[in-house]
């Protein structure tokens, strides 16, 4: 079994990584002819800072890991198909069962060998690419000036021990300073206490903003008319501050969550963003979806693996071996698909989010061992 495992791990190593290198190449060149087009230019701030193809260069090779942890799946597949269609072509495949290794081994085989991608597909997608997408992100806003969604900016909201707040950030810079920042107060009744605007705020050692330059006003209705007193009326305090401290939990991963993709963070954090967003009375279906799918997309190596074993049973002559790799080619751009699609629908739809995230998983491992069974175990 020595032997075996190390023929088989061997070929089926080699062949994940040519594919997963074609790809990568493939998305690596589309990328670049995209960033041409900002070559020659600055941010407007400073003249010096022109984009060059040396940074496009970077940026686009920041971008590798997460377009690796997206098609790490679907090279497993094509790299497995190839391998045990070619060992079924030219026979190898018969040798092997003859000398033991049974249909049930030959699963348990290729699981380990699920498994150990299943564990370099967390790592890079959990640690690896984020950290590489923001640094990506960082380094293209130091010639754009600023991380944006739109006009209206990321909103988002805490609720504190006796008011509520809803904060409007509208960019983040690459320094990692916010822009356009609004704070909203409001009190138990859903009135409003105090507006606070700031074109820059820092975030600060101890949970808090330090917003500089900042515009406050406050609303005081302790003295609004009534029947006994109805001379009396509210009064708005404004005042201009160097800066103002404003102590919350809102953390920068936070920020950058409502800013960026979801779907390029880690585990923790959007679980994290997640709890705030249900502790503070928001919508989070989106996010929860996008969490289940970073916990149950590494899994799908495993079907991967598994999806490809029944091709080592199948018998042709030569020259079929392409057509079973294109084969792979379809089913691994199909769950591609079907991933995202469910993520909308689940999302339209307002499903269960791990429901919505494990769908195509479970229906492609139905399949799998469905044709496992028919062509192993049957015939």
């Amino acid at each position: 079994m020595k032997t075996i495992r190390r023929l088989i791990y061997g070929e089926v190593l080699a062949a994940i990584a040519l594919v997963a290198l074609g790809f990568l190449a493939l998305f690596f060149f589309f990328d670049l002819v995209d960033e041409l087009q900002y070559l020659g230019k600055s941010n407007g701030i400073n003249a010096g800072d022109i984009y060059q193809i040396r940074h496009a260069l970077l940026y686009v090779g920041l971008l590798i890991p997460n377009h690796l942890y997206e098609l790490l799946p679907i090279s497993v597949l094509i790299g497995t198909i190839f391998v045990m269609a070619r060992l079924a072509q030219s026979s190898e495949y018969t040798i092997l069962r003859t000398s033991g290794l049974g249909p049930w081994r030959a699963l348990k085989l290729l699981l380990a060998l699920g498994a150990l991608f299943v564990v370099f597909s967390f790592v890079v997608g959990d640690y690896v690419a984020p950290a590489s997408e923001r640094a990506a992100q960082l380094l293209k806003a130091r010639y754009q000036s600023k991380i944006t969604i739109g006009q209206t900016g990321a909103w988002l909201k805490e609720k504190q021990a006796y008011n509520t707040y809803v904060v409007n950030v509208k960019a983040l810079t690459p320094d990692n300073e916010m822009q356009g920042v609004q704070v909203f107060e409001f009190n138990n009744k859903g009135l409003i206490v105090s507006t606070t605007q700031a074109p820059l705020a820092t975030f600060a050692a101890g949970d808090a903003w330090q917003l500089h330059q900042a515009t406050r006003a406050e609303f005081d209705v302790s003295g609004a008319p009534t029947a006994a007193k109805p001379q009396e009326s509210a009064r708005v305090n404004r005042a201009v501050l160097e800066t103002f401290r404003w102590p919350t939990e809102i953390s920068a991963e936070m920020v950058s969550v409502a800013l960026l993709k979801p779907e390029r963070m880690g585990t923790i954090d959007l679980f994290n963003y997640v709890r705030h967003l249900d502790a503070n009375g928001q919508t989070a279906q989106r996010y929860e979806i996008e969490f289940w799918k970073k916990v149950f997309y590494p899994l799908s190596c495993l079907v991967m693996v598994i999806l490809a074993l029944p091709f080592a049973y199948l018998h042709f002559r030569s020259g079929g071996i392409a057509g079973y790799v294109f084969a792979g080619v379809m089913i691994g751009i199909s769950f591609f698909l079907l991933n995202n699609v469910f993520g909308y629908i689940g999302n339209l739809r307002n499903w269960m989010p791990w429901l919505a995230a494990a769908t195509p998983g479970l229906l492609y491992m139905a399949i799998s061992l469905g044709a496992f069974g028919w062509l192993v175990l049957r015939r």
